[in-house]
């Protein structure tokens, strides 16, 4: 591969140099925060050589790379120069919710080597104790105990960092600021009980904190700003950062620090008393989603709360454990497809990303196999749940933030219970088995699937029936929807339609099954047992209803161009909201789908295809 023409490549198609407004990157992904969103063509990203998939989520322009995304990242950093740090200006507004995530994500993302290398250490130095081969008592332990140690210790430090380069003012004027909190005779002060101007500061230890940092120098940054804007040029080297630190470290003493941690407590009280109260449901669940959330970079929102558990309690016992079900899961199915398939091309990648899953890497295994392939889907969640399962009913609990796999099995090192580790490697035994073995008996090549007489074994079509477009409008590929869910068929294969009028209508005959209370969304199975999903416009349920009217209940039977619902195109629109409307088979792995993409507009017309299979 020759990152310097991908580099180019992808800077082109995420809207150009002056799109960008940062860019980091994780594990698998350069993460690039832009301008304009609307300018990024993820279609023409997914082609790029070395592009494993491209999304739109957190905030975040999301381009997977996989395990080259260091060399990748550094070529685009060498093309970009520092001129990222001059794009500040904005396109279309984005939610709150967006902005707030991707604050999140680039506070909390570049955390994690650094706190998982010093975890990692620890867990090896305990490991080695525990086998006799070091003395936990020498002084070599102490001091490379101490070594692993002083990322989690100095977390306010790494989080001022982060923050303040996410916020663009002076990392080491914040870093500064932040520092006090853990300086040694202030930490004395306050053991002993002190005043400042008069009023009494919390006794609160800050070390292995995070969010009284988070505050602080999201306080720093407007002060810096304010004082920047109105302080002489001539003085500004010197004034600023004074005043700066002169108004933010008594206010985050004071105030903003116990504020933070109490936050942080509360943060973390949360999720353990749902862990603890759901136990190891929990845990399966989450292992059974993950692959949709690491789909969509919303597994990222997760860091925080480890972080914050591991400052608290010094362990995690949900997100850790599920994700080793998960990680595993991913390695078990890609190996065995590696081993059914016929497709010479497919049991390559399916065996560069086991290999890579097996380490803890996910997002080869997700986006070069698992999540183009529905079957190879359900191995992974069924291995991912019973994974999850065990390793909830065990209790089993991560001692560093990494992602779990084969090398990182150190993680879960415990020395008060030498058990902990047995049931993270019988966890990760379950979980490659189980998804292992189910990938074997349910994965179907392409000739199996279309040919029973050739195999005797496979499915033969059976039943087929045309679908009319349920709005008349502009009919669409799935693909050109913009949502991630919908353009790479997470939920089914299907069609979209812009509409030109706001009536949906019954493409076939069958029997509703579901209508959204808040009316943007309508299920409905035919007659041959095809399970349809309509969905009216995106992120429209935020309406609660507002612009539509339902004209079926649950239960009814309809017939072929019958109305099942109306609603306002044009509110609709002046509302902010796309009307882009979709219908997709939900049971896909029953059915073969045939979609019409020929953008033609087109009014109750049949637009698709859908064949049962059989044995």
């Amino acid at each position: 591969m020759d990152f310097n023409d991908s580099a180019q490549a992808i800077i082109l198609n995420v809207g150009g140099e002056k799109n960008i407004n940062s860019l980091i990157h994780c594990s698998t992904r350069l993460r690039f925060t832009l301008n304009d969103f609307a300018k990024a063509d993820l279609e023409k990203l997914k082609t790029v050589d070395g592009v494993l998939g491209a999304v739109i989520a957190g905030g975040q322009c999301q381009v997977i790379i996989g395990n080259d995304v260091v060399e990748m990242f550094d070529a685009v950093q060498a093309l970009l120069g520092n001129s990222t740090q001059q794009n500040t200006a904005r396109g279309p507004k984005q939610s709150w919710g967006k902005v707030v995530l991707d604050f999140i994500i680039g506070v909390f993302q570049p955390l994690v080597p650094a706190i998982a290398g010093g975890g990692i250490l620890k867990a090896v130095l305990m490991l080695l104790a525990m086998f006799g081969w070091i003395s936990d008592k020498s002084q070599t332990y102490q001091i490379l105990n101490l070594v692993g140690g002083a990322p989690l210790y100095l977390l306010p430090i790494l989080v001022a960092i982060t923050t303040a380069q996410k916020l663009k003012v002076n990392s080491l004027v914040a870093v500064s600021t932040v520092g006090v909190l853990i300086l040694p005779d202030l930490v004395a002060m306050l053991t002993k009980g002190t005043t400042l101007f008069g009023l009494h500061v919390t006794n609160v230890t800050y070390s292995s904190q995070v969010f009284p940092a988070i505050l602080c120098v999201l306080f720093y940054a407007l002060m810096e700003r304010f004082f920047t804007k109105y302080s002489p040029k001539p003085i500004r080297i010197f004034f600023v950062p004074m005043m700066s630190i002169l108004i933010t470290a008594p206010i985050t003493l004071l105030f903003l620090g116990p504020l933070g941690y109490v936050v942080g407590e509360g943060f973390v009280s949360v999720i353990l008393f749902l862990n603890t109260h759901l136990g190891w449901v929990a845990t399966a669940l989450l292992a059974g989603v993950l692959p949709f959330m690491v789909a969509t970079g919303m597994h990222k929102p997760m860091i925080p709360y480890v972080v914050s558990t591991f400052s608290t309690v010094g362990k995690e016992s949900l997100y850790l454990p599920a994700s080793l079900a998960h990680n595993i899961s991913e390695s078990g199915t890609c190996f065995a497809i590696a081993l059914r398939t016929k497709d010479t091309k497919l049991r390559a990648v399916a065996l560069s990303a086991g290999i890579s899953a097996l380490f803890g890497i996910t997002e080869p295994a997700l986006y070069g196999v698992t999540l183009q392939h529905k079957r190879a889907l359900i191995s992974v969640i069924t291995g991912g749940v019973t994974g999850g399962a065990y390793v909830g009913i065990a209790g089993l609990s991560g001692f560093t933030i990494v992602g779990p796999g084969l090398a990182s099995l150190p993680m879960f090192v415990d020395k008060s219970n030498p058990a902990n580790l047995i049931h993270a490697l019988i966890g990760f035994g379950i979980s490659f088995v189980v998804s292992f073995v189910i990938g074997l008996i349910i994965w179907k090549n392409d000739e199996e699937i279309s040919s029973a007489s050739d195999t005797g074994e496979a499915t033969t079509t059976v039943v087929a029936e045309d679908l009319m477009a349920p709005v008349a409008g502009k009919v669409l590929s799935l693909a050109d929807v913009p949502d991630d869910v919908f353009s790479q068929g997470l939920i089914g294969q299907g069609i979209a339609v812009e509409p030109s009028e706001g009536r949906l209508i019954a493409p076939t005959d069958g029997t509703i099954e579901m209508v959204y209370e808040t009316k943007h969304a309508l299920g409905m199975r035919t007659d041959n047992g095809a399970e349809l999903l309509f969905h009216i416009g995106l992120d429209t349920v935020q309406l609660n209803g507002k612009y539509f009217e339902s004209h079926v209940q649950v239960g009814q039977h309809v017939q072929a161009g019958e109305l099942l619902e109306t609603f306002d195109v044009a509110k609709i629109k002046a509302a902010g909201y796309n009307p882009i409307t979709m219908m997709v088979v939900t049971n896909q792995d029953s059915y073969t789908v045939a979609v019409d993409e020929s953008n033609e507009t087109l009014d109750n017309q049949s637009v698709m295809n859908i064949a049962k299979l059989g044995v």
